[in-house]
């Protein structure tokens, strides 16, 4: 069955929606924007409303939502309401902050029909956005790889560095001398105990 409801609006304001079935889709979208008034701009959120899942995302002072059925997942419908909110913003500009209730609806609807059909049927639009996510971690593993390493440079330089110094005979420097001396002893010391054995 896939999305089955879509529906933009500015605040209590319905700019545009469409129904692909005949249900109280559009009354209980009307409950949630009353609820989301109260919540911040930037948020998502999902209401189950049996059998259906009510799933809203506010950004820029729009609030897209969309009705889904249960196997469609939270992933597919919030590409969904990402993909009107670009869509609506491309197509009428700032015009969206300012449009009385149902301004946009006679072209808007198609948009919103086409969209619902496209990522309810289209198995591509979920093993798009799984590569997205695949990409996304390996992305994150190659830096954290490509960090380690530097970091690991830098301790190695750090070590090459005093490692010449120990090996440059200084004036004064009598620890250079002393660890030369520990380090033949102890040498002579594994040499004799491997010979006795």
């Amino acid at each position: 069955m896939g999305i089955l409801y879509g529906m933009v609006a500015r605040g209590q304001v319905v700019l545009a929606e469409f129904s692909a079935t005949q249900t109280n889709a559009s009354v209980v979208a009307r409950l949630i924007l009353e609820r989301m008034k109260e919540v911040k701009n930037n948020c998502i959120s999902s209401f189950s409303h049996h059998p259906y899942i009510f799933h809203v995302k506010g950004t820029d002072g729009l609030t897209v939502l969309c009705m889904a059925d249960d196997a469609s997942g939270r992933i597919i419908p919030f590409a969904f309401l990402e993909d009107i909110h670009k869509k609506i913003v491309k197509t009428f500009g700032r015009a969206v902050h300012s449009a009385s209730a149902y301004a946009m609806n006679d072209e808007f609807s198609r948009v919103l029909c086409q969209q619902m059909d496209h990522f309810s049927r289209n198995p591509n639009v979920d093993r798009l956005n799984r590569l997205k996510g695949e990409m996304n971690q390996v992305q994150s593993v190659l830096i954290d790889n490509i960090e380690n390493a530097l970091e690991r440079g830098d301790r190695l330089a750090l070590l090459v560095e005093k490692a010449i110094t120990m090996q440059q005979p200084m004036q004064g420097n009598n620890s250079t001398v002393a660890l030369k001396r520990k380090a033949r002893s102890y040498k002579n010391v594994i040499w004799w105990r491997d010979w006795r054995h």
